[in-house]
């Protein structure tokens, strides 16, 4: 089972450096190291944020800070059963 912490402060530190409000997902691909090839891993789980895209019911956009957005895709995963 993957740790959610984990993951949040890797999502957070990925996607911080974003220019909020972001509108799209496509608003953060500049902000990440690795743009879409970026991964997200802890324990049993590894997605990379193209993934992740794909695997999101598509948020409630606009989001006007990084811990907003992070927590939907938290609730997003679990509510998938990723983690």
């Amino acid at each position: 089972m993957a740790d959610e912490a984990e993951l949040r402060d890797q999502m957070t530190e990925a996607f911080e450096g974003a220019d909020y409000p972001i509108s799209s997902p496509m608003d953060l691909v500049p902000a990440l190291p690795n743009g879409p090839g970026t991964k997200f891993e802890s324990e049993d789980f590894s997605m990379t944020a193209m993934e992740l895209n794909t695997k999101l019911s598509g948020g409630d956009f606009p989001y006007e800070s990084v811990d907003a957005f992070v927590d939907d895709v938290i609730e997003d995963l679990k509510d998938q059963g990723e983690i």
